[in-house]
């Protein structure tokens, strides 16, 4: 059998292909976890916002702002498939993240029904007081918007 060198060039296009999609899904994926790091507030420093991203662990100062939330009667409405629902729940922590005054839209029936009822059509939302935000917020963002105040 004789090797024909003109075919090799063709057999290698679909290869160059997946690895040029590959190297831009990293440049993108790069681009989005550093654009996300970036607007984490500009009060909240690199390495806080480092280490919330990691959701290592909650800080106090994390508890005491889901426990203030919670006081607030503040609701946050998610989905169990929504990455951003997943990250907005990470940026808190694993522990401070189970108390969070949590709606899961899409597992059953009331919890559909509870998320129609309150027209939500953009996950992450938040409702606090009658207002609304949508999509995912910083830490800061939150203390702001609630009126948290560390230390109180």
């Amino acid at each position: 059998m004789r090797f024909d060198s003109s075919a090799a060039p063709a057999r290698r296009l679909p290869l160059l292909g997946l690895f040029s999609l590959i190297a831009i899904g990293a440049v993108l994926g790069g681009a989005a976890e550093s654009s996300a790091r970036s607007g984490a507030g500009e009060g909240a420093g690199s390495a806080a916002v480092a280490a919330a991203v990691t959701a290592a662990a909650s800080t106090s100062e994390l508890r005491a702002l889901v426990e203030h939330l919670r006081r607030q009667g503040a609701v946050f409405y998610g989905a169990w498939w929504c990455p951003h629902c997943t990250h907005q729940k990470d940026l808190f922590g694993q522990a401070a993240a189970q108390r969070l005054p949590y709606v899961e839209c899409d597992k059953d029936e009331p919890g559909r029904q509870r998320c129609a009822a309150a027209a939500v059509r953009v996950f992450p939302t938040w409702d606090l007081k009658g207002e609304r935000r949508e999509g995912l917020l910083t830490i800061e963002e939150l203390r702001i918007w609630s009126g948290f105040a560390a230390g109180r």
